[in-house]
């Protein structure tokens, strides 16, 4: 007898087949403990990072309280008693305060009309240069003053600018008559930007220099294609590719708008230049430390932070709708 194989019956539409049940997925608390378990070297190097941040950053914003509270030098360290807006309304009604908010906005905006976009041309001249020894040696000499200390820094400018020094050695050559520029307040925006320039212009091309490595060659090579030269390369090129990283320095610029260079114009001004020299930074110094009104200085300084914040904020959300770019 010969038996016939038969193929099993096929399964019907109406009854899937079962599916293994699927593996459960860890718990996310177990996952954090794996994974901190396994790459424990690697979070250990942010446990300082962490706590220089905490110590030195978080933990002292605990004595913007005394803001909004008397303080006594020997008392608490968190004031004596609660006297609520009092001193924000008392420079807020100061004329002096409002003169050296003026011109903290004054050298401000002059710093980021000069310090921003320089950077950004040199680089694009550095980009450019194919002699490697000549591009070498002008990133050495750019990059060089941005390591010098601020006091070395400002003991320059002031030999520089002294009567006896090269500024007026130039004046004189000229024929003029030398002129003590760091005594004179209208001389003092010059100087002090002039400075900011030299100093942090080389250094913050490295950068930009490294976003144009980024930049794809081929799409240099299309262009060439096209008929694009070198200045349509880089506004249609160029510019677009280092863009985010503009942006991002943009608004970290902005941010820091009110916190001009407090070190450099404390060792360079002088009473004779406050009208067009002395900042919040600096009236904030000597309302705490030499007038020993810690609170008043206190709220100045929150008030300060606040409008940093805020122009923080408004710079990425103008960025984040205009340009596409933003920091978060």
């Amino acid at each position: 007898m010969t038996s016939t194989l038969r193929p099993p019956p096929p399964a019907s539409p109406r009854s899937p087949a079962v599916a293994s049940p699927a593996p459960r997925s860890p718990r996310r608390g177990r996952t954090w403990r794996q994974a901190l378990r396994r790459d424990w070297q690697l979070y250990s190097l942010a446990v300082l990072p962490l706590l220089f941040f905490l110590i030195f950053r978080y933990l002292p914003m605990l004595g913007n309280i005394i803001a909004f509270r008397r303080f006594k030098p020997g008392g608490s360290i968190f004031g004596e008693y609660w006297v609520g807006l009092r001193y924000f309304r008392m420079f807020l009604s100061d004329p002096t305060f409002w003169e050296v908010f003026t011109n903290t906005l004054a050298l401000g905006a002059l710093t980021l009309l000069f310090c921003f976009p320089l950077p950004i041309v040199l680089a694009l001249l550095l980009n450019e240069v194919r002699a490697r020894r000549f591009k070498r040696f002008v990133q050495s000499v750019s990059y060089l003053p941005h390591f010098l200390s601020i006091v070395i820094v400002a003991a320059m400018v002031m030999q520089l600018t002294s009567i006896e020094g090269t500024a007026n050695q130039l004046v004189s050559l000229f024929g003029g008559d030398p002129v003590a520029f760091l005594q004179q307040p209208e001389w003092f925006r010059s100087i002090y930007v002039s400075s900011e320039v030299w100093q942090t212009v080389g250094w913050g091309t490295i950068l930009y220099l490294a976003a144009l490595t980024t930049i794809d060659e081929d799409l240099y090579e299309a262009a060439r294609i096209d008929g694009a030269g070198r200045l349509r390369q880089t506004w249609h090129i160029t510019l677009p590719g280092i863009r985010p990283t503009m942006m991002t320095l943009l608004i970290l610029n902005i941010g820091s708008f009110l916190a001009v260079g407090f070190e450099k114009i404390l060792l360079l001004y002088n009473p004779l230049t406050y009208p067009t020299a002395d900042v919040v930074s600096t009236y904030l110094f000597r309302m705490g430390f030499q007038s020993s009104n810690f609170s008043y200085a206190a709220a100045i300084g929150l008030f300060e932070a606040v409008i940093g914040l805020i122009l923080v904020l408004s710079a990425n959300v103008i960025s984040r709708r205009t340009v596409g770019t933003s920091l978060w």
